[in-house]
């Protein structure tokens, strides 16, 4: 997808992929009329590539991303950028000296109707700020393979809502309360000590609250919702379907449409403007809009809530930290 996306955009060009799966490199490159890389090493010493995008898998991106600093690459990184908050701790030291524009693909900052919830909070639309619920919950469970590998869903899953709840509230959190239960797959969720279904609340030192629904399942679609509440109003950003048409007859009223199935749909748009975004960093060199330190900030946050849920106790920040 990210290949396509760069190959498609009107301000880059695909130089180059690489991947450890050779076959699905060549797909790739097959597919966009670009070179394929033998190797990391032959990717990063190309004087054809000015950036690079790491989307490989999650252990592997804080080795990708000093080694594009030490090529003297910018960087767009999936997200997280290691499961592990002391593994990104040494990345950041590692990489202190650069000013390279390095970006983390918190691709729902970019969505349009996202954007159009911060702006009401931002120009005063519903007042001051209350309290914020971010919905997300996945149209089906993934893989049992990548769940075992995937740190778990405040790392893998949460962690966009975690970095969406810093984007809205223009305040840290302090305080992480959260719960959870095995509701989807109860076997897998023992095996892996994890959760399918969760329920986060973020507390701010001015008392902003903010309120994170998570599930691996939901039967009717991809739900992906955002409720901004004030003393003067509210502002939300809905679930997306493929059309609005609304069916009326004798019986029911009924919009006629499901919602979009899943994220490559529902934040199509985003994933372009993250791509514009981050063309506009590396030309222009400046500090890209969500950066490492949002990698690490919504990581920890992560860390909290996991801590929280272990021990039945909200959990500072400070105490991660």
């Amino acid at each position: 997808m990210h290949a396509s996306n760069i190959a498609a955009h009107p301000r880059a060009q695909l130089a180059g992929v690489f991947d450890v799966v050779s076959e699905a490199a060549a797909k790739v490159g097959a597919k966009e009329g670009a070179p394929v890389f033998r190797s990391d090493e032959d990717l990063f010493a190309s004087k054809d590539v000015d950036a690079v995008l790491i989307a490989s898998s999650t252990s592997t991106h804080a080795d990708y991303i000093e080694k594009a600093v030490a090529a003297g690459k910018p960087i767009l990184c999936e997200k997280p950028i290691d499961l592990s908050l002391e593994r990104v701790d040494r990345c950041a030291k590692t990489i202190a000296h650069t000013n390279l524009p390095i970006m983390l693909g918190f691709v729902r900052r970019f969505d349009p109707t996202h954007r159009a919830t911060r702006a009401a909070i931002r120009n005063g639309d519903i007042g001051d700020l209350h309290q914020i619920v971010i919905t997300s919950r996945d149209p089906g469970m993934a893989p049992a393979a990548y769940i075992e590998v995937s740190g778990g869903i405040f790392r893998d899953m949460t962690i966009h809502d975690f970095d969406m709840a810093r984007f809205l509230l223009g305040e840290e959190p302090d305080t992480v309360s959260a719960v959870g239960s095995r509701l989807v797959n109860t076997p897998l969720m023992e095996r892996c000590n994890d959760w399918d279904t969760v329920s986060v609340i973020l507390t701010t030192p001015s008392g902003k609250q903010c309120l994170i629904l998570n599930s691996r399942q939901a039967a009717y679609g991809y739900d992906q919702r955002v409720e901004v509440f004030g003393n003067k109003g509210m502002a939300i950003s809905e679930n997306r379907r493929t059309h609005e048409s609304v069916r009326f007859t004798g019986e029911f009223t009924s919009r006629g449409a499901p919602y979009l199935n899943f994220f490559i749909e529902r934040y199509a748009e985003a994933f372009n403007a993250e791509i514009g975004a981050f063309v506009d960093a590396v030309e222009n060199g400046t500090p890209p809009e969500v950066g490492f330190e949002d990698g690490r900030l919504a990581l920890m946050l992560a860390e909290a809530a996991g801590r929280s849920i272990r021990e039945g106790r909200p959990v500072k920040t400070s105490e991660v930290a």
